[in-house]
Formats: structure tokens, sequence, C-alpha cells
């Protein structure tokens, strides 16, 4: 390490050192009987591979600076995040590849340019080094609370379903016999972030603050970038879950206000 401000280079035998760390997770699995050990290894080569895939291509599109490949990279980020929060279902849902693409392209992108263009205020506003990794931090949150605000109406709506028939049968509209679940759907999404901001800081360093630190940032200027991204993350979150939620409760019901209850 040269100075204060430089971060420490990993070599291949060092980050073989880290590899061992599985090991000990391997053990476990083995003395439990847990049968993870196969998994456990395709996983961490699939990190290794993918990951240095990825930073090559970062590396490339860094250099560059062309906004086109920036947005190459986002939507292909966009695709894969929506095949991986649809394959979390534990039912299809129709349509629900659209209904994930439109809930994450457009929560991601209102909560990026914001980000971007009024509290960072990049320039060039395609900047590679900061676009890239917000859209995947905001990415990564939204599509996993799409996939648990899916999951758990699905479940109430199965389990439920009587409940929401009676309500249809005395009247109300699908959206108002739906809108308990809605809302309870919201909330399993939520919570995970909304307990995040609540411990941030004081039971675990997130990784952009953690990240920023090692690169020999003040830890002032860390903290003020994180702030930025517990923000963000429950911007992007809500919006994500909310549209996902909405979008696919309208599916389970028909023009008519009837549910569909072959879908479940």
């Amino acid at each position: 390490m040269s100075g204060a401000s430089s971060v420490i280079d990993l070599s291949l035998g060092q980050l073989g050192l880290a590899l061992l760390l599985v090991g000990v997770v391997v053990l476990v699995s083995l003395r439990q009987g847990l049968g993870l050990e196969r998994d456990l290894l395709v996983g961490s080569v699939r990190t290794i591979v993918q990951l240095y895939l990825v930073g090559l291509i970062l590396a490339a599109v860094f250099s560059a600076a062309r906004w086109y490949l920036v947005v190459l990279v986002v939507a292909v980020m966009t695709a894969v995040a929506t095949q991986a929060a649809v394959s979390r279902l534990a039912k299809p849902i129709p349509g629900g590849h659209q209904i994930a693409a439109l809930a994450l392209t457009v929560s991601t992108a209102v909560t990026l340019a914001y980000v971007i263009g009024v509290v960072v205020r990049v320039r060039p506003w395609y900047e590679p080094q900061y676009v890239i990794p917000i859209a995947g931090m905001i990415l990564g949150n939204a599509m996993t609370s799409a996939a648990l605000a899916g999951d758990r109406l699905q479940g109430d709506l199965r389990s439920r379903a009587p409940e929401v028939e009676t309500m249809l049968a005395l009247g109300f509209s699908g959206r108002e016999a739906v809108q308990p679940l809605v809302r309870a759907a919201l909330r399993a999404a939520m919570i995970p972030t909304v307990n995040g901001m609540m411990t941030v800081g004081v039971v675990q360093l997130p990784g952009m603050m953690t990240g920023q630190i090692l690169a020999g940032s003040s830890p002032l200027v860390a903290i003020g970038y994180q702030i930025m991204v517990m923000f963000m993350l429950a911007a992007g979150t809500a919006m994500a879950s909310l549209l996902f939620v909405r979008l696919a409760a309208g599916r389970y019901l028909t023009a008519a206000h009837q549910l569909r209850r072959y879908l479940l």
C-alpha cells in the first residue's frame, strides 16, 4: 500500500485464502447433513467467474465512457433482475415478466435520474463510475422487494380467496376487495428496508460505506453517501413493490370484478 488513500490489492493467493472461508461452510454442511456442498462449490465458482467477467466489462465501459454503453449495461442488469424477480414467485403470474420489467424499469429510472441529476449532480450524466453502481444498488433492492411483495400477494390470495369473493359479492370493486392484501404485501416488502434504516451504522456498516472507507475516503464523506443510498433504496423499493403488486393484483381479477381462482 503506497499511501493512506490507497487500497490494498489482493493477490490470487490472498483470494485463495479467502476461499478457505467457504470451506468452513462446507464443513458445517457436511457435519449437519445439509446437503449444500455441491451448491456451495458451484456458487463459489460462479462468484469468481461472474465477478471477473463483470470486472472486465466494467473496466472497458469505464474506459470508453460512452452513454450508450452505460445504458446498455443498465438495460442488461434490468433484464436479469426482471428474470430473477419472476423466478422467485411460487407460481407464475400471467404477464409476470412484463409487470416486473415495468416495475423495475420505472422505479430504477425515476430514482436514478433524481439521484444523479438532483442529488449528486454528476457531469456528464452518464458517468459510468456513478450510474452503474447506483443503478445496481437500486435494481438489486427493487428486485427483492418486488419478489417479496408478489410472493406475499399470491400466498394471501390463496388463503383468503373466500374473503375476497365475499367482498366482491357484496358489491365491492376488485380493487377494494384486494386492497387489504395489497397493503399486507407492500408492508412485507418494505419491512427489510425499514429495518435496515433502523439499524444502519449500529448493527452493520453497509457495503458502500465500507468500500469507501477501505478505499481511503473520510468516514464523514462515506456516511454522506450512505445516507443518500439508504433514502434512495427506500424510494426505489417502495415504487417497485407498489407497481408490481398493483399490476399483479389486477391479473387475478376479471373485468367483471371476479376472482380468477384458477390462477391461484
